[in-house]
């Protein structure tokens, strides 16, 4: 079965975006290293499942009135359908990997489908923002799997579920 894989950037104080949405912080502590995780990460996966605001900064344009999806093999869904997500596990392939994406990481933990959260913590403290896990309806408990330590101190995370209710 296919696992499905969230990368998240997020401040040390846990926020993925500002109070206005704002994420100006990741772009100074981009660096080649930060490049290269994501390639590698991308390159693992056949299948990205991507939020609006995901979708409009890597695709430059979206609308909630949106009818099609401009990129081959894309499906636009208006709100994320679990039972859908866990038949797409099902089939053969590569991991799917969620980039981003908060409200999509959220509904799915609530479903139990997330197999691994990679959280890059960035050494930034914003003092306020959206935070990456909101609505959450039950505790997961986590295991630590990997760490790796970038030269811009970011640190990335990785941790598997240990099971889920």
């Amino acid at each position: 079965m296919r696992k499905i894989i969230t990368t998240t950037w997020v401040t040390l104080d846990g926020y993925i975006a500002g109070p206005n949405g704002e994420m100006d912080w990741i772009g100074e502590i981009y660096d080649e290293a930060m490049g290269l995780y994501e390639s590698e990460l991308v390159s693992e996966a056949d299948t990205l499942l991507l939020g609006r605001v995901t979708y409009q900064s890597f695709a430059g344009s979206f609308s909630r009135t949106l009818e099609s999806v401009e990129w081959n093999n894309s499906t636009l869904r208006k709100e994320v359908v679990p039972e859908e997500i866990e038949q797409l596990k099902q089939e053969p392939g590569r991991d799917m990997l969620i980039y981003g994406s908060a409200s999509i990481i959220q509904t799915l933990t609530n479903h139990g489908l997330i197999d691994e959260y990679q959280v890059l913590v960035h050494p930034v403290i914003l003092g306020g923002g959206k935070p990456l896990f909101q609505n959450i309806q039950h505790q997961v408990k986590l295991k630590l799997v990997n760490t790796k330590t970038h030269p811009s101190g970011v640190v990335v995370l990785s941790y598997q579920p240990n099971h889920f209710p």
